[in-house]
């Protein structure tokens, strides 16, 4: 058990490291935080910090504030969910205990997740229960990201960074999606072929504007258009990725490898058809297809991977259908047009 001195305030905000003794093996990797090759953040990430037992909370705060990230710090889950109803858009993640008084992690992702303004929020929750059960009910309840304890201070580094950088990206993508194109409801037929990352949002966000959710719709498109060009067209491999965004370098190798003369001219192909009360969208790649059927669902092996979610993320939430064709090389979507009902 981790302590600290008597007195000390659960409620913290904080910007800059303060020194906090503590055991050395109570947090793995925590001699090495400083040395994990990731990029600081432009602008400090914004993280929500649930937990009860004040002496984790300080731990994170200060190692998490090494890596540049501003922080605040609540000690049970209505204390959490309260402050994130406060400021909607105050957070780019929440790092969430899994057992805490008054309302647990699992039930604070539940209500998160039933809320439209928080659907997307990157949840990081820690537990000390690592069982297939235990593991399952966090995927199930929404946790984007799983941490057991004692928590790995490299691995957590590298989930923060890749939460806040998907957070942002979600919340410039989803007010491109609301800004609503009053001519794309007259589409009825059309055909886009893009190459590039930057292309795949703006696709996305264009094609989101027609939908009955476009801030949904939009987060499904971005997975699938850069799921066809990264482990499609440029055949970046899971296990290769999760080394890429270990070292903070998947941006990077997309770029470099969009660039390689064999990669060049290849394309992803995108077709969209209206069907009265519908848009087919149907994305195809050039690749060799891959093993779609395992990422279909939320998996408990992968919970404690960097990525693997956005397929199955996307089917849930995202489309009316979703269906892989061809080996895997092309999958075809279903979205919802006009207006949507306040009910769903």
């Amino acid at each position: 058990m981790l302590k600290l001195a008597p007195g000390l305030p659960i409620n913290c905000r904080h910007r800059h490291h303060a020194t906090v003794t503590k055991p050395a093996s109570a947090w793995r990797g925590a001699a090495r935080f400083k040395d994990v090759n990731t990029p600081k953040p432009s602008a400090p990430g914004r993280l929500l910090i649930a937990d009860d037992e004040s002496a984790n909370l300080e731990i994170l705060r200060d190692l998490l504030s090494m890596e540049g990230y501003a922080t605040e710090c609540v000690g049970n889950g209505e204390e959490a969910l309260s402050r994130l109803r406060a400021t909607p858009d105050g957070f780019d993640a929440l790092l969430l205990d899994r057992r805490m008084p008054k309302k647990d992690g699992i039930n604070v992702t539940r209500e998160l997740r039933a809320d439209e303004t928080f659907r997307h929020l990157p949840i990081i929750m820690q537990t000390a229960a690592s069982s297939r059960g235990d593991v399952l009910a966090g995927i199930e309840a929404g946790a984007s990201y799983y941490l057991t304890k004692p928590i790995d201070m490299d691995l957590l580094s590298v989930i923060v960074r890749t939460a806040v950088a998907e957070s942002r990206s979600r919340k410039t993508l989803a007010r491109e999606a609301e800004s609503r194109n009053h001519g794309i409801e007259l589409l009825h037929e059309a055909y886009f072929e893009l190459r590039t990352l930057e292309e795949a949002h703006d696709l996305a966000a264009l094609l989101a504007r027609a939908a009955a959710h476009p801030n949904r719709v939009a987060m499904g498109l971005s997975e699938l258009l850069v799921n066809a060009i990264e482990h499609g067209n440029l055949d970046i491999g899971y296990d290769e990725k999760g080394l890429l965004n270990r070292d903070g370098l998947w941006h990077q190798e997309v770029e470099r490898r969009l660039a390689l003369p064999e990669n060049r001219d290849k394309v992803v192909g995108v077709a969209v058809q209206r069907r009265s009360d519908h848009l087919q969208i149907t994305i195809r790649d050039q690749g060799r297809g891959f093993a779609w059927d395992q990422y279909l669902e939320l998996d408990a092996h992968r919970a404690f991977d960097t990525h693997g979610r956005g397929i199955a993320m996307a089917r849930k939430l995202s489309f009316l259908t979703l269906e892989y064709r061809t080996g895997g090389s092309e999958v075809v979507v279903t979205i919802a047009v006009g207006h949507p009902d306040p009910s769903h």
